[in-house]
C-alpha cells in the first residue's frame, strides 16, 4: 500500500515561471468531448439509477446512446460555426461500434485522446490486471486509434472515473504518450515525477463538467452556461498575471440534449468572441510545453 503521492510535487502557481502561450496569448482554452461507448447489459453512469441493475435497461442505455445517435452531431455543427476543434476523448471500442463518428471526425480535423477500450470497465478494477496486462491493454488502445484515425493519441484520459493504477503513467510513456489529463490540480501544465514516466499534466475539470453537474447536483443548462461564462471570466482576468488553461469538460449525451445544448452554445459563441484567447486543443497544449522545455533546457 502506497502512502505518499508519487506522482508529482507540490508547486505554487505563484512562485513559477512566466509563461505565455502561442502569439503572447495569456488564456489557453480547449474543449474536452467525451466520446464512449457503453457495454450493452453491463451497469454504468446511469439517469434513473433504480433500474440501472436491469438487463436490459432501456432507459439508462438509450440515455448514454443518444450522444453516439444524436447529440455528438449537434455539437459538431457548433463547433464548426464556431471554428472550434474539440479534444475528442476517445474510447477505442468507439472506432468499431461508430465509425461515422470517426471519419467526420477525422474530415473535420478533431483531435484524438486515448480515454481507454470502453466506458463499461476500469483499468483498475478488483482484482487489478497486472502490469503485463495493464501494458497489453493500453497497447491496445493505443493501436486501434491509430488505425482507425490515422494518428497515433499523444493524449490519455483514464476510463469511467479516471481510473488509473500505481503503474499506468509509466506504461503509457512505453505505448507514445506524453500527456495525461487525470489529475485536475492545476491551471497549468506540469510534470509529473519520473518515476511515472515524466509525462506532462495538462489541466482536466471534474467541476466544469457536464455529467456531474446536471446527474449528481442538479444543474440546469442555463447554470451549467453561466459557470462556463464565469470560469472564463475568472481565468481571463487572472491570466493577465499568471497564464492558465481552461478545459470545458462534455459528454455528447449530456450537453447534447437540446434544451442543454442551446445555452452551452451561447456560452461558448461568448468564449470564442474573445480574439486574445488561445482556443485550442489539449494536443496543441502539450506540444506547446515540450517544445518550450526543449528551449529553455541548458545544452540543447
Amino acid at each position: 500500500m502506497m502512502t505518499e503521492n508519487p506522482f508529482y510535487r507540490y508547486s505554487a502557481i505563484i512562485d513559477r515561471p512566466q509563461l505565455e502561450w502561442r502569439d503572447g496569448q495569456r488564456l489557453a482554452v480547449y474543449v474536452g468531448l467525451n466520446v464512449e461507448h457503453y457495454a450493452f447489459g453491463q451497469k454504468s453512469v446511469g439517469l434513473l439509477e433504480s433500474v440501472a441493475g436491469r438487463n436490459p435497461d432501456p432507459i439508462n442505455f438509450s440515455w448514454r446512446d443518444y450522444g453516439v445517435r444524436v447529440g455528438v452531431w449537434r455539437m459538431a455543427d457548433l463547433f464548426d460555426r464556431l471554428a472550434i476543434r474539440p479534444s475528442v476523448l476517445l474510447n477505442a471500442d468507439v472506432c468499431e461500434a461508430y465509425p461515422r463518428i470517426i471519419e467526420e471526425g477525422n474530415k473535420r480535423g478533431w483531435s484524438w485522446v486515448a480515454h481507454g477500450k470502453n466506458n463499461s470497465m476500469f483499468a483498475s478494477d478488483d482484482p487489478k490486471l497486472s502490469e503485463d496486462k495493464e501494458r497489453d491493454y493500453l497497447q491496445e488502445v493505443f493501436d486501434r486509434i491509430e488505425r482507425s484515425t490515422g494518428a497515433r493519441p499523444k493524449g490519455w484520459l483514464g476510463p469511467l472515473g479516471l481510473s488509473e493504477t500505481y503503474a499506468t503513467c509509466r506504461l503509457l510513456r512505453d505505448v507514445g504518450a506524453t500527456y495525461v489529463l487525470d489529475w485536475a490540480n492545476d491551471d497549468q501544465p506540469y510534470r509529473l515525477d519520473a518515476g511515472q514516466g515524466s509525462l506532462l499534466s495538462v489541466p482536466y475539470s471534474f467541476e466544469l463538467n457536464d455529467l456531474p453537474l446536471f446527474v449528481k447536483n442538479g444543474a440546469d443548462g442555463r447554470a451549467f452556461a453561466q459557470m462556463v461564462v464565469d470560469q472564463f471570466d475568472v481565468l481571463y482576468a487572472e491570466s493577465r498575471a499568471i497564464a492558465r488553461v481552461m478545459p470545458i469538460c462534455i459528454h455528447p449525451f449530456v450537453t447534447g440534449q437540446p434544451f442543454r445544448h442551446k445555452h452551452f452554445a451561447e456560452a461558448l459563441a461568448y468564449i470564442a468572441g474573445h480574439r486574445d484567447v488561445w482556443i485550442t486543443t489539449a494536443d496543441e497544449i502539450a506540444a506547446f510545453m515540450e517544445e518550450r522545455q526543449r528551449r529553455t533546457t541548458p545544452g540543447d
